[in-house]
């Protein structure tokens, strides 16, 4: 399983991803923005996720880091 770090523009944005990954039986937790990395709203989502990931984009997601091995390598940005 490939893990990420997904950065919202919103709390709310957040919060309705989890909702969907929780629908979806994806392992996905909230918490803190990595300090490395920036957010308008300052909570992210780590998810543990192996399929294309545009199959879980929407619009509430400002960009998807995959974490790998404590560095964060840029896969999606809006």
């Amino acid at each position: 399983m490939k893990e990420y770090i997904a950065i919202f523009f919103t709390h709310s944005g957040a919060i309705k991803f989890n909702r969907f990954c929780k629908k979806n039986y994806i392992i996905c937790e909230l918490m803190p923005v990595p300090r490395k990395l920036s957010s308008n709203c300052g909570i992210c989502a780590k998810l543990s996720y192996n399929d294309n990931l545009e199959n879980i984009i929407s619009e509430e997601i400002e960009k998807i880091y995959q974490v790998s091995d404590k560095n964060y390598i840029l896969s999606y940005e809006e």
